[in-house]
Protein backbone atom coordinates (compact mmCIF):
# COMPACT_ATOMS: atom_id res chain seq x y z
CA UNK A 1 0.00 0.00 0.00
CA UNK A 2 1.38 3.39 -1.04
CA UNK A 3 0.58 6.72 0.63
CA UNK A 4 1.23 10.30 -0.40
CA UNK A 5 3.94 12.47 1.19
CA UNK A 6 2.71 15.95 2.11
CA UNK A 7 4.82 18.89 3.27
CA UNK A 8 3.95 22.01 5.29
CA UNK A 9 2.42 23.71 2.23
CA UNK A 10 0.15 20.72 1.50
CA UNK A 11 2.18 19.96 -1.63
CA UNK A 12 2.71 16.35 -2.63
CA UNK A 13 6.43 15.50 -2.68
CA UNK A 14 6.21 11.79 -3.54
CA UNK A 15 4.94 8.40 -2.41
CA UNK A 16 6.06 5.94 0.26
CA UNK A 17 5.38 2.23 0.71
CA UNK A 18 3.91 1.16 4.04
CA UNK A 19 5.67 -1.71 5.86
CA UNK A 20 4.11 -5.10 6.66
CA UNK A 21 2.86 -3.94 10.08
CA UNK A 22 -0.01 -2.06 8.40
CA UNK A 23 -1.31 -5.24 6.70
CA UNK A 24 -2.37 -6.84 9.99
CA UNK A 25 -6.09 -7.84 10.18
CA UNK A 26 -8.20 -5.83 12.62
CA UNK A 27 -8.72 -7.55 15.99
CA UNK A 28 -10.76 -5.39 18.34
CA UNK A 29 -10.81 -8.08 21.07
CA UNK A 30 -7.00 -8.22 21.33
CA UNK A 31 -6.71 -4.41 21.26
CA UNK A 32 -9.24 -4.16 24.08
CA UNK A 33 -7.23 -6.59 26.24
CA UNK A 34 -4.02 -4.61 25.67
CA UNK A 35 -5.71 -1.25 26.43
CA UNK A 36 -7.35 -2.52 29.64
CA UNK A 37 -4.00 -3.92 30.82
CA UNK A 38 -2.32 -0.54 30.25
CA UNK A 39 -5.09 1.32 32.10
CA UNK A 40 -4.96 -1.06 35.07
CA UNK A 41 -1.17 -0.86 35.30
CA UNK A 42 -1.35 2.95 35.42
CA UNK A 43 -4.05 2.89 38.12
CA UNK A 44 -3.09 4.38 41.46
CA UNK A 45 -3.80 2.08 44.42
CA UNK A 46 -6.23 3.43 47.01
CA UNK A 47 -7.65 2.20 50.30
CA UNK A 48 -8.55 2.97 53.89
CA UNK A 49 -5.96 3.27 56.64
CA UNK A 50 -5.36 -0.10 58.35
CA UNK A 51 -5.95 1.58 61.75
CA UNK A 52 -9.20 3.33 60.75
CA UNK A 53 -11.95 2.62 63.31
CA UNK A 54 -9.59 0.57 65.53
CA UNK A 55 -8.04 3.38 67.58
CA UNK A 56 -10.57 3.21 70.44
CA UNK A 57 -9.45 1.09 73.42
CA UNK A 58 -12.43 -1.20 73.83
CA UNK A 59 -12.88 -3.69 76.65
CA UNK A 60 -15.88 -5.75 77.68
CA UNK A 61 -15.95 -8.41 80.38
CA UNK A 62 -18.87 -10.71 81.20
CA UNK A 63 -17.27 -12.13 84.39
CA UNK A 64 -19.22 -11.99 87.62
CA UNK A 65 -16.93 -9.82 89.80
CA UNK A 66 -14.78 -8.08 87.16
CA UNK A 67 -14.31 -4.33 87.48
CA UNK A 68 -15.91 -2.50 84.55
CA UNK A 69 -17.76 -5.72 83.80
CA UNK A 70 -21.19 -5.91 82.19
CA UNK A 71 -22.39 -9.03 84.01
CA UNK A 72 -26.11 -8.94 84.79
CA UNK A 73 -26.74 -5.63 83.03
CA UNK A 74 -28.36 -7.16 79.95
CA UNK A 75 -25.97 -5.78 77.35
CA UNK A 76 -25.08 -7.46 74.09
CA UNK A 77 -21.54 -8.71 73.55
CA UNK A 78 -20.37 -5.86 71.27
CA UNK A 79 -16.99 -4.30 72.14
CA UNK A 80 -17.52 -1.00 73.96
CA UNK A 81 -15.62 1.99 75.27
CA UNK A 82 -16.44 4.10 78.34
CA UNK A 83 -18.37 7.27 77.56
CA UNK A 84 -18.59 8.48 81.17
CA UNK A 85 -18.71 7.06 84.71
CA UNK A 86 -19.83 7.95 88.21
CA UNK A 87 -18.12 5.80 90.78
CA UNK A 88 -18.80 2.21 89.83
CA UNK A 89 -21.64 3.22 87.55
CA UNK A 90 -20.17 3.15 84.00
CA UNK A 91 -21.85 4.27 80.78
CA UNK A 92 -20.64 2.38 77.73
CA UNK A 93 -20.82 3.17 74.00
CA UNK A 94 -20.27 0.66 71.19
CA UNK A 95 -16.97 0.97 69.31
CA UNK A 96 -14.55 -0.96 67.07
CA UNK A 97 -17.22 -3.30 65.63
CA UNK A 98 -18.42 -2.64 62.03
CA UNK A 99 -22.06 -1.98 63.03
CA UNK A 100 -21.17 0.68 65.64
CA UNK A 101 -20.79 4.43 65.10
CA UNK A 102 -17.15 5.32 64.53
CA UNK A 103 -16.26 1.65 64.16
CA UNK A 104 -14.20 0.01 61.46
CA UNK A 105 -15.60 -0.88 58.04
CA UNK A 106 -16.41 -4.50 57.43
CA UNK A 107 -14.57 -4.91 54.12
CA UNK A 108 -12.76 -1.65 53.25
CA UNK A 109 -10.80 -1.16 50.01
CA UNK A 110 -7.20 -2.15 50.67
CA UNK A 111 -4.22 -0.23 49.27
CA UNK A 112 -2.26 -3.48 49.14
CA UNK A 113 -4.51 -4.84 46.38
CA UNK A 114 -2.70 -5.32 43.06
CA UNK A 115 -4.56 -4.02 39.99
CA UNK A 116 -1.87 -5.14 37.54
CA UNK A 117 -2.75 -7.25 34.55
CA UNK A 118 -0.31 -9.02 32.24
CA UNK A 119 -0.55 -9.50 28.48
CA UNK A 120 1.52 -11.90 26.41
CA UNK A 121 4.34 -10.21 24.51
CA UNK A 122 3.30 -11.55 21.10
CA UNK A 123 -0.34 -10.68 21.83
CA UNK A 124 0.62 -7.10 22.71
CA UNK A 125 2.63 -6.75 19.50
CA UNK A 126 -0.31 -8.08 17.49
CA UNK A 127 -2.60 -5.53 19.17
CA UNK A 128 -0.23 -2.69 18.23
CA UNK A 129 0.02 -3.91 14.62
CA UNK A 130 -3.77 -4.18 14.39
CA UNK A 131 -4.17 -0.66 15.82
CA UNK A 132 -1.59 0.65 13.33
CA UNK A 133 -3.58 -0.85 10.46
CA UNK A 134 -6.80 0.75 11.76
CA UNK A 135 -5.24 4.25 11.72
CA UNK A 136 -4.83 4.02 7.93
CA UNK A 137 -8.49 3.05 7.37
CA UNK A 138 -10.32 6.29 6.51
CA UNK A 139 -13.79 4.84 7.22
CA UNK A 140 -12.86 3.83 10.79
CA UNK A 141 -11.27 7.25 11.41
CA UNK A 142 -14.45 9.06 10.37
CA UNK A 143 -16.61 6.61 12.30
CA UNK A 144 -14.63 7.41 15.45
CA UNK A 145 -15.63 11.07 15.12
CA UNK A 146 -12.50 12.61 13.63
CA UNK A 147 -12.86 15.27 10.94
CA UNK A 148 -10.08 14.38 8.52
CA UNK A 149 -9.57 15.85 5.02
CA UNK A 150 -10.54 13.93 1.90
CA UNK A 151 -6.90 13.11 1.08
CA UNK A 152 -6.42 11.20 4.34
CA UNK A 153 -4.60 8.83 4.91
CA UNK A 154 -1.22 10.35 4.05
CA UNK A 155 2.26 10.76 5.57
CA UNK A 156 3.91 14.05 6.50
CA UNK A 157 7.50 14.99 5.71
CA UNK A 158 10.31 15.35 8.26
CA UNK A 159 9.91 19.16 8.14
CA UNK A 160 7.23 18.84 10.82
CA UNK A 161 9.79 17.44 13.31
CA UNK A 162 11.66 20.77 13.20
CA UNK A 163 8.62 22.92 14.14
CA UNK A 164 9.18 24.55 17.55
CA UNK A 165 6.13 26.82 17.99
CA UNK A 166 2.48 25.85 18.32
CA UNK A 167 1.23 28.67 16.05
CA UNK A 168 3.49 27.43 13.22
CA UNK A 169 2.18 23.90 13.70
CA UNK A 170 -1.44 25.13 13.64
CA UNK A 171 -0.78 26.98 10.35
CA UNK A 172 0.74 23.86 8.78
CA UNK A 173 -2.15 21.67 9.94
CA UNK A 174 -4.77 24.12 8.68
CA UNK A 175 -3.02 24.22 5.30
CA UNK A 176 -3.27 20.41 5.07
CA UNK A 177 -6.96 20.47 6.02
CA UNK A 178 -7.23 19.86 9.77
CA UNK A 179 -9.01 23.10 10.70
CA UNK A 180 -12.26 21.35 11.70
CA UNK A 181 -10.34 18.77 13.74
CA UNK A 182 -8.53 21.51 15.71
CA UNK A 183 -11.86 23.24 16.41
CA UNK A 184 -13.28 19.91 17.56
CA UNK A 185 -10.45 19.61 20.10
CA UNK A 186 -11.15 23.09 21.53
CA UNK A 187 -14.69 22.15 22.59
CA UNK A 188 -15.09 20.92 26.18
CA UNK A 189 -17.93 19.01 27.79
CA UNK A 190 -19.05 18.76 31.43
CA UNK A 191 -18.74 15.20 32.62
CA UNK A 192 -21.89 13.31 33.58
CA UNK A 193 -22.05 11.79 37.06
CA UNK A 194 -20.06 12.19 40.28
CA UNK A 195 -16.74 12.52 38.47
CA UNK A 196 -17.29 16.29 38.12
CA UNK A 197 -17.10 16.65 41.92
CA UNK A 198 -13.78 14.78 42.05
CA UNK A 199 -11.45 17.11 40.18
CA UNK A 200 -12.32 16.02 36.62
CA UNK A 201 -15.27 18.23 35.69
CA UNK A 202 -14.49 18.84 32.01
CA UNK A 203 -13.87 16.32 29.24
CA UNK A 204 -11.82 17.08 26.12
CA UNK A 205 -11.98 14.98 22.97
CA UNK A 206 -8.99 13.08 21.64
CA UNK A 207 -7.69 14.61 18.44
CA UNK A 208 -4.64 13.67 16.34
CA UNK A 209 -1.59 11.63 17.25
CA UNK A 210 1.86 12.56 15.92
CA UNK A 211 4.26 9.63 15.50
CA UNK A 212 7.90 10.69 15.23
CA UNK A 213 11.18 8.83 14.62
CA UNK A 214 13.01 10.36 17.62
CA UNK A 215 12.71 13.04 20.30
CA UNK A 216 12.46 16.38 18.50
CA UNK A 217 11.20 19.98 18.72
CA UNK A 218 7.70 18.99 17.62
CA UNK A 219 7.01 17.68 21.16
CA UNK A 220 7.05 21.25 22.52
CA UNK A 221 4.75 22.51 19.76
CA UNK A 222 2.25 19.63 19.86
CA UNK A 223 1.77 19.41 23.64
CA UNK A 224 -0.19 22.71 23.64
CA UNK A 225 -2.78 21.40 21.19
CA UNK A 226 -5.84 20.24 23.19
CA UNK A 227 -6.49 16.52 22.81
CA UNK A 228 -3.36 15.89 20.73
CA UNK A 229 -0.57 13.44 21.63
CA UNK A 230 2.94 12.84 20.34
CA UNK A 231 5.02 9.68 20.63
CA UNK A 232 8.23 8.17 19.27
CA UNK A 233 7.58 5.17 17.02
CA UNK A 234 9.38 2.83 19.46
CA UNK A 235 7.11 3.89 22.37
CA UNK A 236 3.76 3.60 20.60
CA UNK A 237 1.19 1.41 22.39
CA UNK A 238 -2.39 0.21 21.90
CA UNK A 239 -3.93 2.92 24.11
CA UNK A 240 -2.33 5.77 22.13
CA UNK A 241 -3.40 4.29 18.79
CA UNK A 242 -6.89 3.29 20.00
CA UNK A 243 -7.97 5.31 23.08
CA UNK A 244 -10.76 3.57 24.96
CA UNK A 245 -10.21 0.51 22.73
CA UNK A 246 -11.98 2.34 19.87
CA UNK A 247 -10.19 1.69 16.58
CA UNK A 248 -9.15 4.33 14.06
CA UNK A 249 -7.45 7.27 15.73
CA UNK A 250 -6.35 10.03 13.37
CA UNK A 251 -2.55 9.65 13.26
CA UNK A 252 0.12 11.54 11.34
CA UNK A 253 3.33 9.57 10.73
CA UNK A 254 6.53 11.26 9.64
CA UNK A 255 8.53 9.84 6.75
CA UNK A 256 11.49 8.79 8.93
CA UNK A 257 9.15 7.12 11.45
CA UNK A 258 7.70 4.87 8.73
CA UNK A 259 11.20 4.00 7.49
CA UNK A 260 12.34 3.16 11.02
CA UNK A 261 9.27 0.96 11.53
CA UNK A 262 10.11 -1.07 8.43
CA UNK A 263 13.89 -1.23 8.78
CA UNK A 264 13.95 -2.31 12.44
CA UNK A 265 10.94 -4.66 12.18
CA UNK A 266 9.26 -3.02 15.19
CA UNK A 267 6.32 -4.80 16.86
CA UNK A 268 7.00 -8.00 14.93
CA UNK A 269 7.99 -11.40 16.29
CA UNK A 270 11.19 -11.37 14.20
CA UNK A 271 13.82 -9.24 15.90
CA UNK A 272 16.31 -7.84 13.38
CA UNK A 273 19.34 -8.36 15.66
CA UNK A 274 18.48 -12.03 16.10
CA UNK A 275 18.05 -12.43 12.33
CA UNK A 276 21.52 -10.93 11.72
CA UNK A 277 23.06 -13.31 14.29
CA UNK A 278 21.41 -16.31 12.63
CA UNK A 279 22.71 -15.23 9.20
CA UNK A 280 26.24 -14.93 10.57
CA UNK A 281 26.01 -18.41 12.09
CA UNK A 282 24.84 -19.86 8.76
CA UNK A 283 27.73 -18.17 6.93
CA UNK A 284 30.20 -19.56 9.47
CA UNK A 285 28.78 -23.06 9.05
CA UNK A 286 28.95 -22.87 5.25
CA UNK A 287 32.68 -22.01 5.29
CA UNK A 288 35.04 -25.04 5.12
CA UNK A 289 36.16 -25.89 8.63
CA UNK A 290 39.90 -25.89 9.31
CA UNK A 291 41.43 -29.25 10.18
CA UNK A 292 42.38 -29.51 13.81
CA UNK A 293 46.00 -30.53 14.38
CA UNK A 294 46.81 -32.68 17.39
CA UNK A 295 49.82 -32.13 19.69
CA UNK A 296 51.66 -35.17 18.30
CA UNK A 297 51.29 -33.99 14.70
CA UNK A 298 52.47 -30.49 15.65
CA UNK A 299 55.56 -31.94 17.38
CA UNK A 300 56.37 -34.06 14.32
CA UNK A 301 56.15 -31.02 12.06
CA UNK A 302 58.59 -29.12 14.30
CA UNK A 303 61.18 -31.94 14.23
CA UNK A 304 60.93 -32.23 10.42
CA UNK A 305 61.53 -28.47 10.07
CA UNK A 306 64.58 -28.65 12.37
CA UNK A 307 66.12 -31.53 10.39
CA UNK A 308 65.56 -29.69 7.11
CA UNK A 309 67.29 -26.60 8.53
CA UNK A 310 70.31 -28.62 9.71
CA UNK A 311 70.67 -30.29 6.30
CA UNK A 312 70.56 -26.98 4.48
CA UNK A 313 73.19 -25.49 6.84
CA UNK A 314 75.57 -28.48 6.27
CA UNK A 315 75.15 -28.16 2.51
CA UNK A 316 76.08 -24.49 2.66
CA UNK A 317 79.18 -25.20 4.86
CA UNK A 318 80.50 -27.81 2.40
Amino acid sequence: MKLKLLGKDAKETGNIDLPLQFKEPLRKDIIKRAVIALQLNNRQPYGASPEAGKRASTYLSKRRRAYRGTYGIGQSRTPRKILSRRGTQIYYVGAFAPHTTGGRRAHPPKASKSWEKKVNEKENRKAIRSALAATVNAELVKKRGHKAPKEYPFIITDEFEKITKTKDLVKALEAIGFKEELERGNTTKIRAGKGKTRGRKHKTKKTMLFVVSQECDLEKAARNLPGADIAVINNVNAELLAPGAELGRLTLYTESAIKKLGEENLFTNTNKKKVVKKEKKKQAEEKPAKKKTTKKKAAKKKTVKKTVKKETEKAKAE
